[in-house]
């Protein structure tokens, strides 16, 4: 197992880290993933349903757990040695607090993966950044064999470390170590800035990545 397949290492409560267990199952994919876990909960309730008990919804998800895997996410367009551009974001309520990691692929201007997890309970949110990255980059790296990967991510402090020679804190050298070993995978890969007023549609996902974080006991 490498050390990207480790992370991310924060603490999560019993039922958020059962639920990231469900969402590992269809690769991070939210949508489907929730789909199914709500499909899974008697009655009208879900996983965002307040009227849902910690046990109606732990029960739900160890149904999605043990039943057949679906099939494992490929790329939707048919394109070899694909330019894959990958939108990042991380999200930390609180700053720290509980957080989320969201990354969105894309192959000629369609989106070919919308992916978010829970990160911790109490994480920072350049844990959060980080984390979203690896969780792109590892999503390219299992699907297709990319001629070039675009990163585009409003973390300076991630950009500084990871592509201008700078460092990190203690806390992310962990997550700093497997993004560079994921990128080294790649035959070429840049960055791009994203200012605060540019679309990121990997937000979203981070958001729900949080909300999950929040879940427990």
């Amino acid at each position: 197992m490498g050390e990207s397949d480790r992370l991310p290492a924060e603490s999560l409560s019993p039922l958020a880290a059962l639920t990231d267990e469900a969402l590992a199952v269809y690769g991070y994919e939210l949508t489907p993933a929730i789909e199914a876990i709500d499909d899974a909960v008697p009655g009208y309730g879900g996983i965002f349903d307040p009227g849902t008990s910690a046990d109606t919804l732990r029960a739900a998800l160890d149904t999605v757990i043990a039943a057949s895997p679906p099939p494992a996410p490929r790329f939707a367009v048919d394109t070899a040695d694909p330019h894959v551009v990958v939108y990042v974001d991380g999200s930390s309520r609180g700053n720290p607090g509980p957080a989320g990691a969201g990354a969105v692929l894309q192959v000629d201007d369609t989106a070919v993966a919308r992916l978010g997890r829970p990160i911790g309970s109490h994480a920072d949110n350049n844990i959060a950044e980080y984390a979203a990255l690896q969780l792109g980059l590892h999503a390219i790296r299992s699907r297709c064999a990319p001629a070039s990967v675009d990163v585009r991510i409003d973390s300076m402090t991630v950009i500084d470390d990871v592509w201008r020679g700078g460092s990190c804190t203690p806390a992310c050298q962990t997550y700093s170590a497997a993004v560079r070993d994921l990128l080294s995978a790649f035959p070429a890969h840049n960055w791009t800035h994203l200012a605060d007023s540019d679309p990121n549609p990997a937000d979203a996902r981070a958001t729900v990545g949080a909300d999950i974080a929040t879940l427990g006991p």
